[in-house]
């Protein structure tokens, strides 16, 4: 195409001017005002007003804009309902919903008193014009995630809170609508409930065993990122058949795949990264072409109707955001935090206006239409959006920083970052993945470059070879890549697989071996002597025996073993560590099987660790292993093993290899030898890293070893 003079009048019209000019302002306006402290989303809205058809028209907001911008939308509230943790929501589910009563009644409530009294609405209308200030729009939440505190109390009820609150809103919308039309009746009502609890069922019970079984079958990168989109797109479709708004069904369908996509693995960190580079900018700059100025300057009746409106909504935001700090006793910072997130209105205040405006209930006497809602409404949520995501950016990324920073201060040795040194021992190309994976899963948070991969290369044996090394090697850092570690390759000529492994155990510092079955062998006998005879030798690392048959991410839940005395190991609370790092990245429901008194321990732990689990009682080692008999699909084994000599080690544990390659070669099951001796203090504190992860972790080993 030859750009010409008539591709330069306004608007543009040549796509790739068009796009050009979004992905300049989409990649200029962070960079400049990241400098002045100022929140981009804010600069990226602006930036949409000035250059949109009510500012110097440079872009008209037509159907691409809408469709990149209804992408982003449904981006938002998928990431909101993908990374809110679901372990955390369920334990604390009742203090989202007192959240959400209040976040909707108080705005609801002045907004009712607003339109009828002062404003002198019809009730019908009064009640629609009180909804727009219920329902607000997580328009912050990408900010406030990248600070690391997405999993915080106050994050997790406010996410939990805006799905409630949006759906509310929506349904009072539904409701007005009919009544509008003369359409409420009993047949409504049933049809509005037997619609939502089937797009219920279909997303929250459908979609996740159709992503699993598409997860275990589809190995492609691409494939799996699109079927994400697919879901995204599917779900808000099949919200907007049920009669609510798809940015609802773009929620679901993130609490959908919620446990199917972990939260450190590569296909999050696409998901991410792409939504956040794209899709999420493009959607606020189609917000900021809405905003005309002009409107509240030729007219005084639409600023008294937006006052209103503002006095209402983010008056009525942070009343309810003060309500649920008081009473949940939150910080003042949190509740600034609560405040910040839910002040935001955007998505379905707009939806909801747009719907009123465009119904015409009757004509006056000069053959004018009389709207449901006002032009004065609709210019007055224009400036709601404006100012509501202004207070919103700068009150959320102020108290959100304050929380990551005292979390930062609180954190011990950064999140136990410089113990820990994982050791992945590769030898097979289709084990790579599957131990790579379990890296970034077991692995903390803090640590994106302490993980290795070995290959040992004896060539006398026709163990590996250089050109196979440089493969698999190559294969496991680019797995890591994806998800922003850095993985370290290590290849070493030596004289046996054993010997190699454990000398770089000494020179790395290693604090943790991860080693992989063969799939269809199990624990045989040369593996049995290579475990025993060798990697348990190194008496000051965790050995993990890793068997997989499916991705780590398509397990629902896992049965953990903890054997008699296990607390008095050495190694046991780094141990531990793993399993939790397990449920809490993969968000795998964790069904633990142990002795009364290593279950208060676990009780106590759990206080503040946001894993889903369930405590099993049982009196001896037969009934725990029982359990392990009874693995459906989809479900996993982790037994914390013992050598001989230590406190938990018991004769019958030399019979678990021997019993796993019998009953369990069709799941994934991970052994873990805790480490048993500690010769410094450096080597000791491994033992009680990771504070944050343990609530008073000091005293209950003062318990144990008193």
């Amino acid at each position: 195409m030859v750009l010409s003079i008539q591709h330069l009048s306004f608007p543009l019209e040549d796509p790739l001017l068009k796009y050009l000019i979004e992905l300049i302002i989409i990649l200029c306006i962070p960079l400049l005002l990241n400098k002045i402290k100022v929140p981009h989303l804010l600069g990226l809205i602006i930036a949409g007003a000035l250059i949109g058809p009510n500012g110097f028209n440079v872009l008209a907001r037509d159907s691409s804009i809408v469709v990149t911008g209804t992408t982003g939308l449904l981006y938002i509230m998928f990431l909101a309902g993908l990374e809110i943790d679901m372990g955390d929501f369920k334990k604390n589910k009742w203090k989202s919903i007192t959240f959400s009563i209040y976040t909707f009644i108080v705005p609801f409530v002045l907004g009712l008193v607003g339109g009828y009294y002062i404003l002198n609405f019809s009730l019908l209308t009064s009640v629609l014009f009180a909804s727009l200030f219920s329902s607000h729009t997580l328009v912050v939440y990408p900010m406030v995630s990248k600070l690391g505190i997405a999993k915080k109390l106050v994050v997790n009820i406010t996410v939990g809170g805006t799905m409630i609150t949006d759906v509310l809103s929506l349904v009072v919308l539904a409701v007005v609508v009919g009544m509008s039309q003369g359409e409420v009746g009993t047949s409504f009502w049933v049809k509005l409930s037997l619609s939502m609890l089937a797009f219920s069922l279909i997303v929250l019970l459908g979609f996740p065993i159709i992503a699993r079984w598409f997860f275990k079958n589809v190995e492609d990168k691409i494939s799996q990122y699109i079927f994400v989109v697919v879901m995204i797109y599917l779900a808000s479709l099949l919200a907007e058949l049920a009669g609510i708004e798809a940015i609802i069904g773009a929620f679901f369908a993130g609490l959908a795949l919620n446990r199917l996509i972990p939260h450190t693995s590569s296909l999050m960190n696409r998901v991410e990264f792409v939504g956040n580079a794209i899709f999420i900018p493009f959607f606020l700059i189609s917000v900021g072409m809405l905003i005309d100025f002009n409107a509240f300057i030729q007219s005084w009746e639409t600023l008294g109707v937006a006052s209103i409106m503002l006095v209402a909504s983010i008056g009525g935001k942070y009343v309810a955001a003060i309500l649920t700090q008081k009473t949940f006793r939150f910080t003042d910072d949190e509740g600034r935090l609560i405040f910040g997130m839910s002040a935001a209105s955007a998505a379905a205040t707009l939806a909801s206006v747009m719907v009123g405006y465009n119904i015409i209930l009757s004509e006056n006497e000069l053959g004018e239409p009389v709207r449901l809602l006002n032009e004065h409404v609709l210019n007055g949520s224009i400036l709601l959006i404006l100012v509501s995501c202004t207070v919103s950016s700068f009150v959320s990324m102020a108290s959100a920083q304050k929380i990551a920073d005292a979390d930062n201060e609180e954190t011990v040795a950064g999140e136990g970052n410089e113990e820990e040194n994982i050791l992945l021992a590769v030898n097979y190309d289709y084990t790579v993945e599957k131990m790579v994976n379990l890296g970034l899963i077991i692995k903390n948070k803090s640590n994106t470059d302490r993980l290795f991969a070995l290959n040992i290369i004896n060539e006398d044996k026709s163990e590996s070879s250089a050109k196979n090394a440089e493969k698999l090697l190559g294969a496991a850092v680019n797995m890591a890549a994806a998800a922003d570690v850095k993985l370290n390759p290590i290849t070493r000529h030596d004289n046996d697989v054993v010997t190699g492994i454990n000398n770089v155990v000494k020179e790395q510092n290693i604090t943790d071996l991860v080693i992989a079955l063969e799939e269809n062998k199990g624990f045989s006998s040369s593996f049995n002597y290579n475990l025993y005879n060798g990697y348990l030798r190194n008496k000051q690392i965790n050995v993990m025996a890793y068997h997989a048959v499916q991705p780590i991410s398509t397990i629902k839940e896992y049965t953990v073993l903890i054997p008699a005395n296990a607390e008095r190991e050495a190694g046991f609370f780094h141990s531990l560590l793993r399993v939790w790092n397990i449920g809490k990245h993969s968000g795998a429901k964790m069904n633990f099987y142990a002795n009364e008194k290593t279950i208060q321990i676990l009780k106590s732990i759990i206080k503040k660790a946001n894993i889903e689990a369930v405590f099993n009682p049982v009196s001896d080692w037969e009934q725990a292993q029982q359990a392990a008999f009874n693995l459906e699909q989809d479900e996993g084994l982790i037994v914390l093993m013992a050598q001989r000599g230590m406190y938990s080690y018991f004769s019958k544990m030399q019979e678990v290899p021997e019993i796993l390659n019998k009953n369990l070669r069709d799941n994934n099951y991970l052994l873990i030898y805790p480490f048993s001796q500690v010769d410094d203090t450096v080597t000791e504190r491994r033992a009680v890293s990771n504070l944050d992860d343990f609530a008073d972790i000091g005293k209950i080993i003062g318990k144990i070893f008193k």
